[in-house]
């Protein structure tokens, strides 16, 4: 849901700690943010080329089409409209009102408004997940549990993608948005314990020099058993 671009500006004098009523206010504040803004966000990121990380997650499910896909941090709809026209069922999920109806009204998919502290999944429903500048909102503290779901979502051989803006593991508020940046080290050692397997990652945009790509886009499957 984010167009951060700085991974390293953070106010560390904010971070609340992590009682259920503070994580629930560190959600509230950023899901505020992009409903106040969400005209905004959609114009300003109407036009991002996102299909490396489309073809990273389609190319490694191996399920016949069409496929069951949440699209999580859906936003506004824009990669929902993306995997329909591609032939697939897409599922759209976002915690901002305002991206609901943005995505409902612009798609015609299905669209859940669910915040990502309380996610409420289908167990072994989806061949794959779209986590396109999404997980990094979650507190850390919390996002094991928010992995777990995700993987029990997950049909057996499902493909979750991510993309997040990386960091040296800082974590507190961005302006108006709570984020967590980590190292692909870090972020590694989240997803395998949830028991994900990596498939490959990659930064972004490709084709620039390290230091002026600030995505790293990671894959990962859930085990077939």
């Amino acid at each position: 849901m984010s167009d951060i671009r700085d991974p390293k500006r953070f106010d560390h004098a904010q971070f609340a700690g992590d009682t259920r009523s503070n994580l629930n206010m560190l959600a509230r504040e950023t899901i505020k943010h992009y409903q106040q803004n969400a005209e905004d966000f959609r114009e300003g990121t109407r036009d991002h080329d996102v299909s490396q990380n489309i073809d990273a997650l389609l190319r490694n499910i191996h399920t016949p089409a069409p496929l069951q896909i949440l699209d999580l941090g859906c936003g506004p709809g824009r990669d929902l409209r993306i995997f329909k026209a591609m032939g697939h069922v897409p599922v759209g999920l976002d915690g901002c009102e305002r991206f609901v109806e943005m995505a409902r009204q612009d798609t015609g998919c299905e669209v859940w408004l669910q915040d990502f502290l309380a996610l409420d999944l289908p167990v072994q429903w989806f061949d794959g997940i779209f986590a396109n500048a999404t997980l990094f909102h979650i507190p850390s503290r919390i996002l094991p549990a928010a992995l777990r779901q995700l993987h029990q979502a997950l049909k057996p051989g499902g493909v979750l993608f991510c993309s997040n803006p990386r960091g040296d593991d800082q974590e507190g508020w961005t302006g108006d948005r709570y984020a967590a940046y980590y190292r692909l080290d870090t972020w590694r050692a989240f997803l395998q314990a949830a028991g994900f397997i990596e498939i490959e990652h990659y930064y972004r945009p490709a084709g620039l020099p390290r230091d002026q790509q600030p995505w790293l886009a990671t894959v990962w499957r859930r085990d077939s058993a």
